[in-house]
């Protein structure tokens, strides 16, 4: 019986859960959260909505980690959110010690479960999860291009006027200021959108794309995006338990792809029932090279900032 377990019933957290329910990608789905009643609630609220879209999910609600216990998949997506102002790397210190303790705990009861994570930074969250835990680069995937690059697509959407399902789009490197978009590889019914707009409207949706997450949070003034990271979650999710073998950009540990080695960054990997099954390396301009690897070392600063042995 398959069975996934998310840490954090925040609004991301919540979000994807619903999706995944909605998909029936397992047969039992547990919330969890410290906060007393908040994942009991939400986790109930979402169950007796199940008769209305048909799914048998059974979605519980804990405040303890030792209910993960034998989960496929672990998701995670405790802790603090960034409010206005506040960089991704300002979350790094508090989040490291909330990420540390709930990986700890995947490794004492779901010692054999694949790792999402969403946790910001998200880059450098993933590489400690990978590190605490022991397991193998492949079962630890972090969420960031599959957000940045659906966030690109509905931007090529909007400026073109044409359906979000003609597009594609693919974002790579840190998530964050110094993400990687890639104008060559994002297309409208497969035509480059090269060949559709202009070099500067390019750059703006580039740089639109790179401020998503800031942009989202000026607005509510007041927390932070999770309608579409929730979705884009439950995407990965949905590669893996499915066995899509769906090529998607995620953050992944790297060892000499790219030129990269002891680094997490999003890069395209082939998704499987066994997590990350091949880290896919393409053709890219000397420009678009420069940049990725300029983005991993961003995520290199902040991750000799955790002390790790």
């Amino acid at each position: 019986m398959a069975k996934i377990t998310m840490v954090g019933a925040g609004n991301v957290g919540a979000t994807a859960v619903q999706h995944i329910a909605q998909r029936e990608l397992c047969e039992e789905l547990v919330l969890i959260d410290v906060i007393e009643g908040l994942p009991q609630g939400k986790a109930l609220d979402m169950w007796e909505s199940a008769p209305l879209f048909g799914s048998d999910t059974h979605v519980r609600g804990s405040n303890r980690m030792a209910d993960m216990e034998d989960s496929d998949l672990v998701l995670i997506t405790a802790g603090l959110a960034r409010k206005p102002g506040m960089s991704r790397s300002d979350l790094l210190d508090k989040n490291a010690e909330i990420m540390r303790s709930i990986v700890q705990n995947v490794v004492k009861y779901a010692s054999d479960a694949i790792i999402m994570v969403v946790t910001n930074p998200l880059d450098v969250m993933t590489y400690l999860a990978w590190r605490v835990s022991g397991f193998g680069k492949e079962r630890i995937i972090g969420m960031a291009g599959v957000l940045d690059s659906a966030r690109l697509r509905s931007f090529v959407a909007m400026e073109l006027g044409v359906s979000v399902k003609e597009t594609q789009a693919l974002v790579l490197g840190g998530h964050g200021d110094s993400m990687v978009p890639l104008p060559q590889y994002t297309t409208v019914a497969g035509i480059p959108i090269t060949q559709l707009m202009d070099a500067v409207t390019i750059e703006n949706l580039v740089a639109r794309t790179r401020k998503a997450g800031g942009e989202i949070v000026e607005l509510l003034r007041a927390g932070s995006a999770y309608y579409s990271p929730g979705a884009s979650l439950a995407e990965m999710v949905e590669a893996v338990m499915k066995n899509k073998k769906q090529i998607l950009p995620c953050a992944a540990i790297l060892s000499g792809e790219y030129g990269l080695s002891d680094m997490c960054a999003g890069v395209p990997v082939v998704l499987g029932r066994w997590g990350i099954e091949k880290i896919v390396e393409i053709s890219l301009a000397s420009s678009e090279l420069e940049a990725l690897r300029k983005s991993a070392e961003e995520v290199r600063k902040d991750i000799s900032r955790l002390n790790l042995p």
